[in-house]
């Protein structure tokens, strides 16, 4: 046993440019396991930089400086920011209290069909069997009442930390972006001279990592526009809350869009119940999807992302039991990212000499 893992660590790592990625990849990992969340307003910066790096890099192309370029696609990014707020913040607040105080009647509801299920199936269902569950769901209920209002209370604490993102991140971002090369210098002068494969890997995850912030961030504003327009065409209850919900939900690759399906269905059952309304409505939200999946990823992301969605699946879950919710938008790019690292440490095989004739 200890042959065999000499040899294989020797065929890895004999290398000193896979020894430095492999202890560049250690420290970075411990850094944000440790420091994850004293420099999380950093990393949201380095994300936001991302997104308006490209624009900024034209303007200044076309003869602009890059600090004023810099300042013009940040007082653009800002004030798109504030007025999406403004616009939709007090319609999404207003409809999530409205959802919230009608949460027991949606219950009464439910509990009062539950109770109708043994006099419609007499064989299959017994009315201890409906009780016992009522039960069971009441105590869960009131335990995520509590949850939430925990929750409520804990979020006024954090507005203090809201107040410096809005300050710091901006700030940040525009230092990032007016003076990029100035920093890639100085990570360069950081890296060991043993950095062949780092190279090559920090070079594809740059592309990489990129494309998918923005071409993320659009597939977000396409299907929460989408859904949000066409929740208030069929007259929707929560049309605006609904279809922001949709178009977060596609951060979460499969799994996202079967969780934001409950809700959705949930809330046209109650107001259409059983009905040619519900089943368009229905119909429009999975049209929405399939275009989504079929339509609108395929030409966003192109091969990008050649990952099979077993293993998207599982690098959702397991970066986001990590780093919640960066984790979970990152999950991608970081399964990309171990398959870049296992591509660079494989060797390459020798090709078969082909005999001379």
């Amino acid at each position: 046993m200890l042959d065999l893992i000499n040899n294989w660590y020797r065929k890895k790592f004999s290398d000193p440019d896979a020894l430095m990625l492999l202890l560049l990849i250690l420290v970075v990992s411990a850094i944000l396991i440790i420091w994850g969340g004293y420099i999380m307003p950093i990393l949201v910066a380095i994300v936001l930089a991302y997104l308006l790096d490209s624009t900024v890099s034209k303007l200044a192309s076309h003869g602009l400086s890059r600090a004023f370029a810099t300042g013009l696609v940040m007082v653009g990014f800002v004030g798109f920011t504030l007025l999406g707020m403004l616009s939709l913040l007090p319609t999404i607040s207003r409809q999530s209290v409205n959802l919230v105080e009608e949460l027991p009647l949606f219950w009464q509801s439910g509990q009062a069909w539950l109770v109708t299920l043994p006099e419609q199936y007499p064989g299959l269902i017994q009315f201890e069997q409906i009780q016992n569950v009522v039960a069971e769901l009441n105590e869960q209920l009131l335990g995520l009442t509590q949850n939430i209002i925990s929750v409520s209370f804990a979020s006024l604490v954090s507005v203090g930390a809201l107040l410096i993102y809005l300050i710091l991140v901006p700030l940040m971002m525009f230092f990032m972006l007016k003076d990029k090369q100035l920093f890639v210098d100085n990570m360069s002068f950081l890296l060991p001279k043993e950095r062949r494969l780092i190279s090559q890997v920090g070079s594809e995850m740059n592309i990489q990592i990129g494309n998918y912030i923005r071409g993320k961030v659009i597939e977000i504003i396409i299907v929460g526009a989408a859904s949000c327009i066409a929740f208030v065409l069929m007259d929707l209850r929560y049309a605006i809350l609904l279809g922001v919900l949709v178009g977060i939900s596609v951060l979460i690759p499969y799994i996202g869009a079967a969780v934001v399906t409950v809700p959705v269905a949930f809330v046209a059952l109650f107001q259409w119940g059983i009905s040619a309304e519900f089943g368009y409505l229905m119909l429009v939200y999975f049209i929405i999807q399939a275009l989504d999946g079929n339509v609108i990823v395929p030409l966003l992301f192109s091969e990008a992302v050649a990952l099979h969605p077993l293993y998207i699946i599982v690098a959702v879950l397991f970066f986001g039991g990590i780093w919640g919710f960066w984790g979970v938008f990152f999950a991608i790019p970081l399964a990309t990212l171990v398959k870049a690292l296992i591509t660079a440490w494989t060797p390459l095989e020798e090709e078969p000499v082909q005999p001379e004739i």
